[in-house]
């Protein structure tokens, strides 16, 4: 028997503080209406609990542990323990909300700020109370930048701030959302991700312990200070409990932001869209930096870190993209790779050289020109764990798995003939391919 996936429309007659943990738990189902104002959300969530003794903020996060709750950014790392390691650390540390949101076809965090602004400041107020910082910086897309603007003066006039918020921009870029990336933002206006160490957690943001967390984190950070543990839990799998946001794009009847439960096959992640609007070839998992399998191999799957491991594919972000049958994968791929190698940020050789190679190869390979499938391979050997980030090993991951799953299309298109007759494409980058 299937269970239910309850989509962000699906508020029925349930009370507003939802105590039995049905969905919609984040999103409100009502894009056309604008933002929840701050009476609005209280009226839904009620008030946020305060940390007052320091003892406080060590049982709210032994409560966040208890959860189960993990980084809805794509990394899925425990969020008790980072917010364990930045306490730990103290020295006046800082917290720093991530809605850059970087990844060109993901919407979820938008939509979140854009429907529950106040959900995400309450997380990262409740998140900085629990490691005993004084101020939080809250970084958004350019897109929603406004609607959070006003919550945060709507916080103000209430008199209702325990923290000091901050508001900024997000930077532009691909790399601009990995959280190492967002502290240079912050703190030098450049987006420069780096690989550990120091950890963040022990020197970040001005040289102090810093918590960075993705926004929709901290929105379940809230909501677990409101209910606690079990409530949380009352949704999703023991060893990965609770819902989250996913973007569904692609060959969908009603492609969109949708919270699901995790756990569902990935044929009822795809139903809350309406399912497939033509017959698929296959599905990109992850976003850009994830993985493509067959449509045929997605049957039995569970929307899941465990239930995606046998495919080889992870939930990240919670990007799904459904490639419809007369588009080809192959010249798909070429196309994010080319925009993805020109996203370097610039720090070594394998990014900025290694990467041009690889999608030029790739950009061969889906133009019919004679390329050389093992030369590709050796490359992406080449680059994968060498980059001064995790850029590199991101377009690794994602273009293996092309080669893996579109091995007909490129015996096709050595053979001088494409499958694809889709005239729009599917995966969006901000500029068209080179001609």
């Amino acid at each position: 028997m299937t269970r239910d996936v309850r989509l962000a429309s699906d508020r029925g007659s349930r009370p507003p503080s939802n105590p039995d943990g049905v969905l919609p738990r984040l999103l409100l189902g009502r894009p056309a209406a604008g933002p929840a104002t701050l009476r609005e959300h209280l009226d839904r969530h009620g008030e946020l609990p305060r940390v007052v003794r320091r003892g406080d903020g060590e049982a709210l996060i032994a409560e966040v542990e208890r959860a189960g709750l993990r980084g809805r950014g794509g990394g899925a790392f425990p969020t008790g323990r980072k917010l364990r390691a930045v306490r730990a650390a103290g020295r006046a540390p800082v917290v720093v909300a991530n809605g850059t949101e970087g990844e060109f076809a993901s919407a979820k965090d938008k939509v979140l700020l854009a429907q529950a602004p106040h959900l995400v400041l309450d997380g990262a107020v409740l998140a900085a109370e629990m490691v005993g910082a004084t101020d939080a910086v809250v970084v958004v897309h350019q897109e929603v930048r406004a609607i959070v603007d006003a919550a945060r003066a709507e916080r103000t006039v209430a008199g209702t701030e325990r923290v000091r918020l901050h508001v900024l921009t997000a930077a532009d870029g691909f790399v601009a959302g990995e959280a190492s990336a967002v502290v240079h933002w912050v703190e030098r206006g450049v987006p420069l991700p780096r690989r550990t160490p120091p950890r963040l957690a022990e020197r970040g943001l001005r040289g102090r312990p810093t918590l960075v967390q993705n926004v929709e984190t901290l929105a379940h950070v809230a909501l677990i200070g409101r209910h606690g543990a079990e409530w949380f839990r009352a949704v999703g799998t023991s060893d990965e409990p609770g819902s989250m946001l996913v973007t569904l794009a692609g060959a969908l009847r009603r492609p969109g932001v949708y919270e699901i439960e995790i756990g569902v096959s990935l044929d009822e992640v795809l139903d809350a869209a309406g399912g497939a609007s033509s017959p698929l070839s296959a599905l990109l998992l992850g976003g850009y930096f994830g993985t493509w399998i067959r449509a045929s191999a997605a049957a039995g799957l569970a929307f899941s870190s465990a239930g995606l491991a046998p495919s080889g594919s992870a939930v990240g972000a919670g990007l799904i993209v459904a490639l419809p049958a007369d588009a080809c994968g192959l010249v798909e791929t070429a196309r994010v790779a080319r925009y993805l190698a020109s996203s370097s940020a610039g720090q070594c050789g394998p990014c900025v050289f290694g990467l041009d190679a690889i999608a030029g190869e790739l950009e061969r390979a889906a133009t019919g020109e004679s390329f050389d499938l093992e030369r590709l391979r050796r490359w992406l050997d080449q680059v994968d764990g060498r980059g001064a980030c995790r850029h590199p090993d991101g377009v690794v991951r994602f273009v293996r798995s092309c080669l893996d799953a579109f091995g007909d299309e490129i015996d096709q298109h050595r053979a001088g003939w494409c499958c694809g007759t889709q005239p729009e494409p599917v995966l969006p980058v901000p500029f068209r391919p080179r001609s």
